[in-house]
């Protein structure tokens, strides 16, 4: 069986179309459209993803949810694995334990910056959310790129051509 092997130069002169099938791949660039919702609305309607954290009588439950799709990721003290290591479900050591599960599979999914509604108060909550933000999760959305009019005296940095 004889193979080509072709250069990465060649490749590109080659390829003329790109299709990137990522989802989130707009809201990662700060180009995709960010609901605004009503100005009265209770929660907000303002993010990609938010987190939102339910406490049950037995366990609690955590999940970062998309503004369209629903729930992305959820983690709950009640699965088998974090069970198994806590002593109870609602104590803060399942707090932190659940931050740190979410965080993890969070940033494996790609999310790394979340809306944080801090009506929730609590030293419990404020546990899970100081163990995600130490695992490296952005507790806030960055501003939607909107592309300036040519007499802006400002010009933004495009999210995509970061110079550092």
């Amino acid at each position: 069986m004889h193979r080509e092997f072709y250069s990465n130069a060649e490749l590109l002169e080659n390829c003329t179309e790109i299709v990137n099938r990522n989802p989130r791949n707009l809201e990662r660039l700060r180009i995709a459209r960010k609901p605004v919702g009503y100005g009265l609305d209770k929660p907000g309607r303002t993010f990609w993803h938010k987190l939102f954290v339910v406490r049950k009588p037995r366990h609690i439950v955590a999940e970062v949810r998309h503004f369209e799709n629903g729930p992305v990721i959820t983690v709950s003290s009640a699965e088998w694995a974090l069970k198994k290591q806590l002593y109870r479900y609602i104590d803060a050591a399942a707090y932190i334990n659940v931050g740190r599960v979410l965080a993890q599979r969070c940033l494996e999914s790609g999310i790394c910056e979340i809306k944080v509604d801090y009506s929730l108060t609590g030293e419990k909550f404020d546990l899970l959310v100081k163990e995600m933000e130490n695992s490296g999760i952005i507790l806030n959305e960055p501003r939607r790129y909107k592309y300036p009019y040519f007499w802006s005296k400002t010009r933004p940095e495009k999210p995509w051509e970061i110079f550092e």
